[in-house]
């Protein structure tokens, strides 16, 4: 899938939830971990992908995960997933065809994900491995439209460029969090 959009189109698009669409940081309070910094545009940014993948989210973070649900399934409407950081490469072998799936992380365990998946793409603020194993590196940082800046990038890549000139066609349900 690497090479262009004469290979295997990607069917699915796996992102991880901290440090990619967070800064990666976690807020405590006396009473345990009570926030997470979203960042801009990332949403909007997936609303364009979604005619061409099916889209979810993982996240290692347990005692952080009705933080992330709250953002990422009651208010984006994706599916978001319990799973390891070290099992991630079984976890998704045993739902999609290897070669079929993009995913976007940031951590000490991601390349060995990047090193399986048909594409893989890493924030710039990712770990070392994390980036040489990545087939794309953001130039934005985790929590700072790095995901938007990887949905443009998939568009271009595997499937039709966005064009800033037009408006997305009506058949794209976006967002909707800043319409009035």
């Amino acid at each position: 899938m690497g090479k262009g959009k004469d290979t295997v189109r990607p069917k699915a698009l796996i992102l991880d939830v901290d440090g990619v669409m967070t800064t990666g940081h976690f807020f405590y309070t006396e009473e345990g971990k009570a926030m997470k910094v979203f960042g801009p545009d990332d949403n909007d940014a997936l609303s364009l992908l979604k005619p061409h993948l099916e889209i979810l989210f993982i996240t290692g973070d347990k005692k952080g995960f009705s933080i992330s649900r709250k953002r990422i399934v009651d208010d984006m409407k994706y599916p978001l997933e319990l799973v390891s950081t070290i099992r991630r490469v079984d976890w998704i072998a045993e739902r999609y065809s290897m070669d079929e799936v993009i995913y976007m992380g940031d951590g000490i365990f991601d390349h060995y994900v990047f090193k399986e998946v048909g594409y893989s793409i890493a924030t710039s603020n990712a770990d070392e491995n994390a980036k040489k194993h990545a087939h794309y590196v953001t130039k934005r940082s985790g929590g700072n439209r790095a995901v938007a800046e990887a949905c443009l990038h998939i568009l271009e890549k595997f499937f039709d460029p966005y064009n800033p000139e037009n408006l997305p066609s009506d058949q794209i349900k976006l967002s909707g969090e800043w319409m009035v």
